[in-house]
């Protein structure tokens, strides 16, 4: 597993990782991989899923993570859109990509991008990594 550069998704209504709900008959592995595919567009693929672990952001929401190899050029995105009001109480629907732009990061630079809470899941990455390549 290569953790010399992470992916970190950008979207308006939330700052870090790609993120969904998941109801109680979702494996969390189906999700991530069906969130991957909807954020970033059928360019992008990833596979298999090595699992980070869960953490627990400042406000109680819990987040669980994968990582995973695969192939993705950020000016290939296409993400899913969302409907909102707006501008807001205009009585006008507009369109807006859930993430409206990715890039490959250094892990150092990737710290200082993400929620702090989430930064637990980069330490998880590299050790990960280093154990693969001590075998």
């Amino acid at each position: 597993m290569r953790a010399s550069k992470t992916a970190i998704g950008s979207a308006r209504r939330r700052r870090g990782s790609l993120a969904d709900e998941i109801d109680a008959a979702d494996a969390p592995e189906h999700v991530a991989l069906r969130e991957f595919a909807e954020e970033l567009g059928p360019s992008a693929s990833i596979d298999p899923l090595q699992a980070l672990g869960e953490v627990r952001q400042r406000g109680g929401k819990r987040v669980i993570a994968f990582a995973g190899e695969g192939h993705f050029d950020p000016v290939a995105l296409t993400s899913n859109t969302f409907d909102i009001e707006w501008p807001p109480r205009s009585g006008r629907r507009e369109s807006f990509p859930e993430v409206d732009r990715a890039e490959w990061f250094d892990i150092e630079l990737a710290r200082t991008k993400m929620l702090s809470a989430q930064v637990e899941f980069l330490d998880r990455l590299l050790a990960i990594a280093v154990e693969s390549a001590g075998k």
